[in-house]
């Protein structure tokens, strides 16, 4: 093809409204495996290099850890277990009391070290952040305090080179989802982006669909895993949750954020195979399903 005709097209392309750009991130979550460990009496952490590299041989380039593999001393650990199995650790999960002021500045500070420290030493592109429940729906103060307490983080993180994605479980879902769509109202966009964890939209009653497209442009992020009969299943895979509707909503919005295979056991969940197996199967679900090439 010459360069008029290419560019000829080009332009017919961008005119018609062509789909916008297209590539997700495929990650594997760390959750399924501190489950693992413990049921065994041990700590997940204790485990880092066999963690990592059983995620390596599942076929995964990128893992989101959590943040308590990056505690001072043990993370020097970890930094050279991501290393040693080729993978890289673009998003670390985080968490901590952010409705009250006091606590809030706490685990601001604590959150934006624990960022800094990891880019001194790796890349890091997102802190996917849970606020912390308080076992009770919180108040419409608490809730204010909470939004400008994420503003401060998120500002923070991007400042610092980091974003901030706000990640929900059951408790933010609650009353109609008022808590998280109290956050996604109230805090500035250029801050904070959206990991939406799917099957606690599920669990907690409301559309997952529904959610995914209120994320809008802010969405960066999705953690996901499937069950059957409402429970977890040990892969990802098909399931009460319709993922092909969600990658072809994820397709057609131009997503090109993480998706993370968040794996996690109930207590009814049927366990018939390691987890380095579950991953691999729910690996290449994944990348069946939302169209991802395997790496």
């Amino acid at each position: 093809m010459d360069r008029r005709r290419f560019l000829a097209l080009s332009a017919s392309s961008l005119a018609a409204g062509a789909p916008p750009e297209y590539e997700p991130v495929l990650q594997a979550g760390v959750y399924v495996w501190t489950q693992h460990y413990s049921r065994l009496g041990r700590r997940a952490q204790d485990h880092i290099p066999e963690i990592c590299q059983s995620f390596a041989r599942a076929g995964y380039r990128d893992v989101e850890l959590m943040s308590l593999f990056f505690e001072p001393g043990l993370d020097r650990v970890t930094f050279r277990a991501l290393e040693q199995a080729g993978l890289a650790c673009s998003t670390v999960y985080n968490g901590g009391p952010m409705h009250a002021w006091e606590p809030a500045r706490q685990t601001i500070a604590a959150t934006v070290e624990l960022a800094q420290r990891i880019l001194r030493n790796r890349p890091l592109d997102a802190i996917v952040f849970n606020p912390n429940p308080v076992g009770r729906a919180k108040t419409d103060d608490e809730l204010k305090v909470q939004a400008e307490a994420l503003n401060t983080l998120g500002w923070a993180l991007w400042n610092s080179g980091v974003r901030l994605m706000l990640h929900q479980h059951a408790p933010e879902l609650a009353d109609n989802a008022r808590e998280w769509r109290f956050m996604l109202a109230n805090t500035e966009r250029r801050f904070m982006s959206i990991c939406l964890d799917t099957h606690w939209v599920y669990r907690a009653g409301l559309d997952v669909m529904a959610l995914l497209k209120e994320c809008g442009p802010r969405l960066r992020g999705l953690h996901v895993r499937n069950s059957r009969g409402g429970v977890w299943t040990e892969d990802f895979g098909d399931g009460d949750i319709d993922y092909r509707a969600v990658a072809q909503y994820l397709r057609s919005a131009g997503f090109t954020g993480y998706l993370s295979v968040e794996l996690a056991y109930d207590k009814e969940t049927k366990i018939t195979r390691p987890i380095e197996d579950s991953l691999r199967i729910s690996r290449e679900y994944a990348e069946k399903v939302f169209g991802i090439a395997p790496r």
